[in-house]
């Protein structure tokens, strides 16, 4: 299982390495988006982990050619400055997944592994098969965001950057299944 990891930050993109290689991945690492996209040709990843947010570039800017080099490939994108607009983007340029960092091992591999899907379909209704709507992605990224604040809406509006009646007004207008 090869994967590719796009991140600036030495320190962390090393642990994630060090954390994934124990779990049977064979990761390669690079710190920007030409790298990223020549990697794919050459190191022919499985898995495609994206820090959305490098030093001078984005990379939801590489996901449509990422997805066409590797069609098959599961591609995770992964940013300290979520917001449900950059969410709803990476979804619909081609990404598989967007995760909040900080990122326990356990959730990125099931992430990886595409093992979260039936849990979140459980928590929301939605059934695995089924492409999400933008409402769905929003709803499901205002959990996940919440669970990491420990339910506090507070905490999770400002990370959101949403006003706290506005967040409480989204959590009470569950979306429907397609």
């Amino acid at each position: 299982m090869k994967l590719l990891i796009v991140e600036d930050d030495i320190v962390f993109a090393n642990t994630l390495k060090r954390r994934l290689e124990k779990h049977g991945f064979d990761c390669e690492h690079v710190d920007n988006n030409n790298d990223a996209l020549l990697a794919c040709h050459r190191f022919m990843p499985d898995y495609i982990l994206l820090d959305m947010k490098l030093a001078q570039e984005s990379t939801l800017n590489i996901i449509t050619p990422i997805r066409k080099l590797r069609p098959n490939g599961r591609i995770i994108l992964l940013t300290g400055f979520a917001s449900i607009a950059t969410a709803v983007d990476a979804i619909k340029l081609g990404a598989d997944d967007y995760l909040t960092k900080p990122v326990d091992t356990k959730t990125l591999i099931a992430a990886l592994n595409n093992s979260h899907v039936a849990a979140v379909a459980t928590d929301t209704d939605i059934e695995p098969e089924q492409t999400l709507s933008a409402e769905q992605v929003e709803w499901q990224h205002i959990q996940q965001v919440l669970k990491f604040n420990q339910g506090n809406i507070s905490a999770t509006a400002r990370q959101l950057s949403m006003h706290r009646r506005t967040l409480q007004r989204k959590l009470q207008k569950k979306p429907h299944s397609v």
